[in-house]
């Protein structure tokens, strides 16, 4: 049965994912950060309740995968008004976090196989981008290839779990 807390949480994921894609493509320094503020909000509330959710489900590594999702999403979110060259180091602990986080929700079998793998696939363009940056590449937030290439697969991530809260197993 979907509960209220259920479609606050589909609704922040799918205006975290929203925004957060929408921020990427924009060129306007003050409309991305604003976009990508909406995002980092958004997606810290969801995943505060997907936190809550889980635990009391007693799915304690899909509880703990949204709970290390929302501190990549904080760290994120703290570095977005610096603007994209000062947020990189903040940018790299998030999207660690978020990898992190990604193999964690994905390890149980609670999720659907494609949900699962789409977040792997994620996860390995986030780890790949983390040594990247470490190793001297000049990657921002907005680079292309990478990281750019990792967001569709998060945000289809997102597009699943909303599933899953929306239209519940009976």
């Amino acid at each position: 049965m979907r509960t209220a807390l259920d479609t606050a949480a589909s609704l922040g994921l799918a205006i975290g994912g929203a925004f957060g894609l929408a921020g990427t493509f924009v060129t306007s320094a003050p409309l991305r950060e604003t976009l990508w503020a909406i995002d980092g909000v958004a997606l810290v509330v969801a995943t505060a309740l997907l936190t809550m959710k889980y635990q009391r489900l007693g799915n304690d590594c899909i509880a703990a995968g949204f709970l290390t999702f929302l501190a990549g999403e904080s760290l994120l979110l703290a570095g977005n008004a610096a603007g994209l060259e000062a947020s990189v180091p903040s940018y790299v602990g998030g999207i660690s976090l978020w990898a992190a986080a990604l193999v964690l929700i994905g390890a149980a079998n609670t999720f659907a196989l494609w949900m699962r793998l789409t977040g792997l696939v994620a996860a390995i363009l986030f780890v790949v981008t983390v040594a990247m940056v470490l190793w001297g590449a000049p990657l921002l937030p907005t680079s292309a290839p990478l990281p750019a290439a990792g967001y569709p697969f998060l945000v289809l991530t997102f597009a699943g779990w909303i599933w899953t809260l929306v239209w519940p197993r009976q």
